[in-house]
């Protein structure tokens, strides 16, 4: 495959995953476990500590036999074996006490002295739904400086490794404002040169995002030498939608979301969580999206991130869903990285999912401007379950595609039959993109 790095997340919220001589291990303060994964985990780490084997080691050795760099990643809002009350999840104020930051310090420390790690990763990203904060929001103005001149020291002991300096990098969120509102000055690290990578994401949305706003974050880090490695996120679906489970995101899914990541010049590419045991269908995906030119004529699925309940209050926008009343509209934006022009394209699909939809609404789709009115329509059931929720409208574009990059779709309900004046709402929006061996269509004419 193409995968050069393997980043291991060294801790949960209540322990580290080996032998610390700084912090608690795994499962310490967890036993009698309630929970299969949790004595699976603990029982896996005692059977190679009990045969004279450090596991974090262990897989540091394989990561470099099979020739993969081995990044050790430290959650920063979790701090087990510490007085709880110091927890910003128990109300406390977290990097506010110094005995917390140094905590965190010992650690960090500890795995760039003692083990043969090639990089550490400081994650910020995991808050919330993967651990609590690292500061009280009322703290956020006047200790953000606090937490910036952490990084500083983390660098410090990174750079100044005994046996040769190693980068250091950070999960943080896709924007500005959302690592400001926490406490995360990122323009001043990158300007300072404390970071060597970051990795944006937020932890608690796992639906990939072919769209993520990161291109802020390309242009301050490439200014200051600094790499962007953009995360795939696993899920194209998730439990918090009624009628719908987990999903993960398909191979023409990641493959457009990458090809727009690239297009963003971001560095590498993170993704984790993929269907497991990993089989011939995700082997071929870590080996096609690591180069920018497989991904290029490779069939794609776009499609655009909704709003997700499990990060109310810390998420960036989502444009979907939206509500369109009757004599109103919705203006979907969205980018893609193929080139409608490519003698190689075959087919371009855009499907949307509208929910209280019915054949007898009067329904005007432009795209870039032009309208849609006489490409090809089908219609579905949205879903089998309760078919008249809605429809799927699935509209050829022959005569209008999408451009390479930035482009606006607008919907508008210009009419619904008498006596019905409900809204429809846009749920989904998707982009399916195809390529074959002779290529395509002109308009109308193979």
């Amino acid at each position: 495959t193409a995968v050069d790095t393997f980043s291991y997340g060294v801790s949960r919220g209540d322990g580290l995953f080996y032998p610390s001589k700084q912090g608690i291990m795994f499962g310490d303060d967890l036993q009698p476990f309630q929970h299969a994964h949790e004595f699976r985990s603990w029982k896996n780490m005692q059977s190679l500590i009990a045969r004279g084997l450090d596991p974090l080691q262990v897989l540091i050795d394989r990561s470099h036999h099979k020739g993969l760099e081995f990044f050790a990643s430290l959650r920063l809002g979790n701090y087990g074996g510490m007085n709880p009350d110091h927890s910003v999840a128990n109300g406390g104020r977290g990097f506010v006490h110094n005995e917390v930051r140094e905590h965190q310090l010992a650690i960090i420390e500890e795995l760039v002295e003692d083990y043969e790690i090639d990089g550490l990763e400081l994650d910020f990203a995991a808050a919330p739904g993967g651990s609590p904060f690292w500061l009280q929001k009322e703290d956020v103005p006047e200790y953000s400086s606090l937490i910036t001149e952490f990084i500083s020291k983390a660098a410090d002991i990174a750079g100044s490794r005994s046996n040769g300096e190693i980068p250091l990098g950070a999960r943080i969120y896709p924007t500005e404002s959302l690592n400001t509102e926490t406490g995360l000055e990122i323009r001043t690290w990158l300007e300072r040169g404390l970071m060597d990578f970051v990795v944006p994401l937020i932890y608690a949305d796992f639906i990939l995002d072919a769209n993520m706003p990161i291109e802020w974050l390309v242009e301050a880090a490439h200014q200051n030498d600094i790499s962007v490695y953009a995360m795939l996120q696993p899920y194209c679906r998730d439990e918090s939608r009624r009628f719908y489970s987990v999903q993960n995101a398909s191979n023409q899914q990641m493959a457009a979301a990458a090809a727009n990541f690239w297009q963003m010049d971001v560095d590498g590419l993170y993704t984790w969580f993929l269907s497991w045991p990993l089989g011939d269908p995700e082997r071929r995906l870590l080996t096609d999206i690591g180069d920018p030119d497989n991904v290029q004529e490779a069939d794609k699925h776009y499609f655009l991130r909704r709003s997700s309940e499990g990060v109310k209050g810390h998420e960036y926008p989502a444009i979907l869903p939206v509500d369109i009343t009757p004599g109103s509209n919705a203006v979907l934006p969205f980018v893609i990285a193929d080139d409608a022009t490519n003698p190689r394209l075959t087919e371009t699909i855009l499907r949307l999912g509208v929910t209280n939809l019915i054949s007898g609404d009067s329904l005007a789709i432009t795209l870039n401007g032009q309208s849609l009115e006489q490409e090809s329509w089908k219609r579905e059931f949205i879903r089998n379950r309760d078919p008249y929720a809605g429809q799927w409208l699935e509209i050829d574009l022959r005569k209008v595609r999408p451009a390479k990059g930035s482009n606006v779709l607008e919907v508008k309900l210009e009419g619904r039959p008498e006596g019905f004046a409900g809204k429809i709402t846009v749920e989904e929006v998707e982009v399916l993109v195809r390529y074959g061996v002779y290529g395509g269509v002109e308009g109308d004419q193979l």
